[in-house]
């Protein structure tokens, strides 16, 4: 039977069911990834939600619980790396670079919980780097319009290599979280399979590094990223 844990050699994305749409010769495949995403996406939906109704509750007499005091740290935390990279810009883009951030760090931290990390798949991956690319350059024509196209070509001579940085950033930034998240997944599934039935208690501090503080560390580096890409496009001549 497929399993959505990834705690094996068999660490490669597993099809758990198949749709076939009447009529049309295509085949829809529900799998490990989209199962995940699933959960990651209704685990921080179902957070939010509680943090806004317990939040609208507290008067401001009241001394804050703990749960009102972790929310009010984690979003203080974001909002001061945002202040502290884009300054003056922060507060256009720190509702994105929130959501990024907990979408990123949340599925990184899947490893924790037996699934298989939605970032460890490319496709997703590649899709955050895509809207992280077109906010980019729809952010740097707002602000500078024809201006934000004529950059490129300064220096004339350079202009072919600017063009291919500027399509290199999506595949950069995809492909640094993709690689780091998928070899910690590939190591920890074969570590799995050599340590058999002591896997309860030996990689369970390899679970520390490779899913909590490298999966930190890369959802920090990617935000940080789309942040000075947004600063260098949209930065006063």
């Amino acid at each position: 039977m497929t399993s959505l844990v990834a705690c094996d050699s068999s660490f490669m994305i597993k099809s758990l069911y198949e749709f076939h749409i009447p009529g049309i010769d295509y085949t829809f495949q529900l799998d490990t990834t989209h199962v995940a995403m699933l959960i990651v996406s209704v685990f921080i939906i179902v957070m939010a939600i509680i943090a806004r109704v317990k939040i609208s509750k507290v008067n401001a007499t009241d001394t804050p619980g703990k749960f009102q005091c972790t929310i009010e740290l984690i979003i203080e935390m974001l909002g001061n790396m945002v202040d502290g990279i884009m300054g003056k810009n922060a507060t256009r883009f720190v509702n994105y670079i929130t959501a990024l951030f907990i979408f990123i760090i949340c599925s990184n931290l899947a490893g924790l919980f037996g699934l298989r990390p939605p970032t460890a798949d490319y496709g997703v991956t590649v899709a955050l780097g895509v809207i992280t690319f077109v906010m980019v350059h729809f952010c740097g024509i707002k602000a500078k319009g024809v201006k934000h196209f004529t950059a490129m070509c300064k220096p004339l001579p350079l202009t072919p290599i600017n063009i291919i940085g500027e399509f290199a950033v999506p595949l950069s930034l995809s492909l640094r979280l993709f690689g780091n998240i998928m070899s910690g997944t590939v190591l920890m599934g074969l570590i799995y399979d050599l340590v058999g039935r002591f896997a309860l208690v030996i990689p369970a501090f390899l679970h520390g590094y490779l899913d909590l503080f490298s999966g930190c560390i890369q959802a920090y580096v990617f935000c940080m990223l789309t942040m000075v890409y947004v600063n260098d496009k949209i930065a006063e001549d």
